[in-house]
């Protein structure tokens, strides 16, 4: 069963992640790490995660550790 877009932006926001404000339209949004990694995400909160998002935020978690 696929992961919610809300548990998705949990794990950012647990991992440090910030919501850039101003970026990305309608549903888009842009996920900063303080280390400088990024990740976009795209839907509502209730929408079930596509396996390509998932994907892009478990690298972009493991990215921001690498370099912190």
């Amino acid at each position: 069963m696929p992961r919610k877009l809300r548990e998705l932006r949990a794990d950012l926001r647990k991992h440090g992640f910030v919501r850039l404000k101003g970026r990305g339209k309608g549903d888009h949004e842009v996920w900063k790490h303080p280390t400088g990694a990024r990740v976009g995400l795209d839907g509502k909160d209730g929408q079930d995660a596509k396996p390509y998002q998932e994907k892009q935020v478990r690298a972009a978690i493991e990215d921001a550790e690498r370099r912190t």
